[in-house]
């Protein structure tokens, strides 16, 4: 998409979501299709804005509950028929396990992140929202995972997240692996997962597979994490 033609493409999709007019919806993307737009830059450029404009204004009040799910449902179906459209990537030899909150935006990010990370080259386990932390803890140990990512978009995940990331530390489950944190919450608070322990942060599904790759070997030290105390005022967050 021209970045010229995104916005309008974007409000024509926009508006087809949140009055759940499916047909609408099929027709913008098969127009991209029909372009040969790469699935990934449609996630980047209308899926994520698109969720973003729904929690935007759903948390404003601007949204009627009807509306926010005719436009998640829709979303949802859109991933499902983006994720055949990846371009498949090297097999990485690394397991990830994706979880999010119980938010719909929250679990529909989390799919986003699992299709991206697959074509990517990892092994990717989709718990989405609402498992206990000790059952996470569980399976990252009996899985041997290597890649934690926690997709948030509301003020209630961070407590459960933070629990969950001060376990897997207090148990030593799996030294090696490499904690991400992104989207919502995260992407409005600064420092925020540098607070609460995470290896590394993202704002979006596409920004995420890109990090992890740029930054396999990264993790937060003892020393570096900021658990307890007063966020900087002006420190970015990990990325």
């Amino acid at each position: 998409m021209m970045p010229s033609s995104r916005n309008a493409v974007l409000e024509r999709f926009f508006t087809a979501l949140i009055s759940g007019d499916r047909p609408a919806a099929r027709t913008v993307l098969d127009e991209l299709y029909d372009a040969d737009v790469p699935a990934e830059r449609i996630v980047d450029q209308l899926i994520w804005p698109a969720l973003e404009q729904v929690q935007q204004r759903t948390r404003a009040d601007q949204l009627s509950r009807l509306s926010q799910q005719f436009a998640t449902r829709l979303l949802r179906a859109t991933a499902d028929q983006l994720q055949p459209r990846y371009t498949a990537q090297a097999d990485r030899n690394l397991r990830a396990l994706v979880t999010t909150g119980t938010d719909d935006a929250e679990e529909l990010a989390g799919q986003l992140a699992t299709d991206l990370l697959e074509a990517d080259g990892y092994v990717v386990q989709y718990a989405g929202g609402g498992v206990a932390n000790d059952e996470l803890v569980a399976q990252i140990g009996a899985s041997n995972i290597d890649r934690l990512v926690v997709f948030g978009s509301t003020p209630d995940t961070v407590p459960t997240t933070r629990q969950l990331i001060d376990r897997l530390h207090a148990v030593g489950v799996c030294p090696h692996l490499q904690i991400v944190v992104g989207g919502g919450v995260f992407n409005r608070a600064e420092g925020l997962a540098e607070e609460i322990g995470a290896d590394l942060w993202a704002a979006d599904p596409v920004a995420l597979v890109r990090v992890m790759a740029e930054n396999s070997q990264r993790r937060m030290t003892a020393d570096q994490r900021t658990v307890g105390r007063r966020r900087p005022a002006n420190k970015k967050a990990a990325a």
